[in-house]
């Protein structure tokens, strides 16, 4: 049985400088009382640039990463392409300005612009001790602060990622 959810932007994102900024709609600003103190944030965005119907109906992927399998099912990727297009990020906090609903990082990897259906808390007991991941992306890199240096751009295979 399918069921039909109806989700609103709670604020947007933006890039300014060499910053990103998540601005909060005024109604939703309340929400982040005694917010400070977090180093980390999770944020749930959507991907308004992949909102197509043509990729709420694409399941699987040809190669995307250079080392991975040649066809990939979308829920093995974080690819912006899926039925639904909610994606997560976890990102650094640079500051957090409570009055205005602006939090600022230096890094999120959404395009200027898409809007923010929800920001959540990053607990420290949300790491799992043992977790595992397929041979084809045991390289990448084990912590978040250090996937910025990470060469991406070697990784990824842009040739066949558009099969369906």
């Amino acid at each position: 049985m399918q069921h039909r959810f109806q989700i609103a932007s709670i604020g947007q994102i933006q890039c300014e400088g060499d910053e990103y900024v998540i601005q909060l709609e005024e109604q939703f600003i309340p929400g982040l009382t005694n917010i400070a103190g977090f180093s980390h944030l999770q944020i749930l965005w959507w991907g308004h640039r992949t909102d197509t119907q043509a990729h709420r109906h694409r399941y699987t992927v040809g190669k995307l990463f250079k080392q991975g399998p040649d066809t990939i099912g979308i829920f093995a990727t974080r690819a912006p392409a899926r039925p639904n297009p909610i994606l997560v990020s976890t990102i650094q906090v640079s500051s957090i300005d409570v009055s205005t609903g602006i939090i600022t990082t230096p890094f999120i990897d959404a395009e200027p612009g898409s809007p923010v259906v929800d920001i959540k808390p990053y607990f420290p007991m949300e790491r799992v001790r043992e977790c595992a991941s397929p041979p084809w992306c045991q390289h990448w890199p084990e912590w978040a602060e250090e996937a910025a240096q990470f060469p991406w751009e070697q990784e990824i295979h842009f040739e066949n990622s558009q099969k369906t």
